[in-house]
């Protein structure tokens, strides 16, 4: 009996090296299996989808042609649906009500038109109208004008019935520049709006017609509708384009204003237009691949905390209980694990509520206290490599519109008054208002880029052989195409050196944890071995 127990103490001699090689394979095999949740797994689904996208795409492309004259029949027959419809919905007895006060109201804004209507004031006030558009429905909108006289003859000549017209202090400040509901108009949507416009006034259809036609083309976006209304409207009355878009507060850029001010005195709109949507196309690039550059490892960081959250909450407690039963010896680092366990599953609801609290106290401060919001972008330009990308993707858009205000010879002081406006990064700003004040004393404008940390010295030397050459556009174009390059390079890099580090740190974290739960069943089998 004791010489066959005599392999078994030998097992038990071996046990550190056997630990030593789980220790290994915990990691590897964790590794291994997040590098397939992460790709093989995506690349499957990837290939799976496109199969059957392929698959689907054969069995329907010979049916294109019946299909596409089976819509046209069903809209057809749709068209007609909907005009059986309205024509009973009319003779309903409520319509014939609400048709007939409405042409009562019509009456009185017909009389009032002839009265008081007519006066037009210095200012343009918010008017709120009813009436009925080119479709028949009774629609109820917003327009600035100067007068009902003025906004009853426009809407007529936009093929409405006007029922009704009226304004108010009450609707001036609901609807007026400063209010509530005042929208900017999306980079996106600004893109379509300049590149159609351009490509109509290059077609010889003149700016009212092509502004309208975009009206129309953007009629789904209801929150611009009474913003690119007034411009027709402003544009109607003979007001300029630039003092069309000034008018309608933040719904356009002040750097898009200043470029179509300056173009309408050179007599370049459409080339203007041009490269404005150029400007902007570049500028929603840099902010995709800034937005790249971040989601990548938010993802991944939001998964790892899940899994390890969803580790610590289900699957140490079970353990915890076959611990307790068998009356195993615990290791410093597997009740390190059981600490935290209990510390989550008791206090999970206000970690969260604590991190939601304090992510909306940061985001209120950034908004809103200049000084929290300077210290903090100090901070993060001063970090390797993060720094770099933010300076980078400022450069790029500084220069890129410092370029194109004077190719469009805006003045400099206006031209940096504009950056100035357009930046949210308060220590660029401290540039551009110094940039101001030394022109004003007669100084030049790269004194205030010298020795400054936030700008490179490739970036202030290019500037000043801008300024002695007399060639400054072309040479901030020149630098806005370099500091793109590095910065579309620079999160390259940061993507390739954040993916192995983050898959790494998840799996190094998840194997800890797995060890401190495997390293005391070690210690119970070799109870029960003995």
């Amino acid at each position: 009996m004791i010489q066959e127990n005599v392999p078994e103490r030998k097992s038990i001699l071996s046990f550190p090296i056997d630990l030593f090689w789980a220790f290994i394979n915990i990691f590897v095999c964790a590794y291994k299996g997040i590098k397939f949740i992460f790709f093989d797994l995506v690349i499957m689904l990837f290939n799976f989808v496109s199969l059957r996208v392929d698959r689907t795409y054969k069995k329907t492309k010979n049916l294109v042609g019946t299909e596409a004259e089976k819509q046209r029949e069903r809209e057809r027959k749709k068209k007609e649906q909907q005009a059986k419809y309205q024509e009973w919905y009319n003779n309903l007895g409520f319509v014939k009500k609400r048709n007939a006060r409405l042409e009562a109201i019509r009456q009185k804004l017909l009389v009032d038109l002839q009265n008081e209507g007519g006066e037009r004031s210095q200012n343009p006030r918010v008017f709120q109208y009813t009436a009925r558009n080119a479709d028949g429905k009774v629609e109820t909108g917003t327009i600035n004008g100067y007068s009902k006289l003025d906004v009853n003859t426009f809407l007529i000549q936009e093929n409405y019935i006007v029922y009704d017209i009226k304004t108010s202090k009450m609707i001036d400040f609901l609807y007026g520049e400063t209010s509530m509901f005042a929208v900017r108009m999306s980079n996106k949507d600004l893109l379509f709006w300049l590149t159609q416009l351009s490509t109509y006034l290059k077609s010889g259809i003149p700016l009212t017609d092509g502004v309208k036609i975009l009206n129309k083309q953007l009629q789904k976006k209801k929150k611009y509708r009474k913003a690119l209304q007034s411009v027709v409207y402003e544009l109607t009355m003979g007001e300029s384009f630039s003092k069309a878009l000034e008018k309608q507060g933040i719904m356009f850029p002040a750097l898009l204003i200043n470029m179509i001010k300056a173009a309408e005195a050179t007599g370049e709109l459409e080339e203007t237009l041009t490269d404005m949507a150029n400007y902007y196309e570049e500028l929603i690039k840099t902010r995709k691949q800034m937005i790249s550059a971040v989601t990548y490892p938010t993802v991944i960081m939001v998964f790892a905390i899940a899994v390890i959250t969803f580790i610590l909450l289900y699957v140490i407690p079970s353990f915890i209980k076959i611990y307790e039963q068998s009356d195993v010896e615990i290791n410093g680092l597997t009740l390190m694990v059981i600490n935290l366990s209990d510390f989550l599953k008791n206090n999970i609801f206000y970690l969260l509520l604590g991190v939601i609290l304090v992510c909306i106290v940061l985001l209120v401060c950034y908004k809103n206290i200049k000084a929290f919001r300077r210290n903090l972008q100090y901070f993060f330009m001063h970090m390797p490599l993060i720094g770099n990308i933010i300076i980078y993707n400022e450069l790029t858009i500084f220069t890129k519109t410092f370029a194109s205000l004077l190719a469009n010879n805006v003045f400099i002081t206006d031209s940096m008054s504009i950056l100035s406006r357009i930046t949210n990064n308060e220590i660029y700003k401290e540039i551009m208002n110094d940039t101001i004040d030394n022109i004003v004393k007669g100084d030049k404008i790269s004194t205030s880029f010298q020795d400054h940390w936030a700008i490179p010295d490739v970036a202030y030397y290019m500037l000043v052989t801008g300024e002695s050459t007399g060639q400054l556009a072309d040479m901030m174009q020149k630098v806005s195409d370099y500091y793109s390059e590095m910065h579309r390079s620079l999160i390259n890099n940061l993507k390739a050196f954040m993916e192995p580090i983050l898959i790494a740190f998840l799996a190094i974290v998840v194997g800890i944890i797995i060890l401190a739960v495997l390293v005391p069943m070690f210690g119970l089998l070799n109870g029960l071995e003995q």
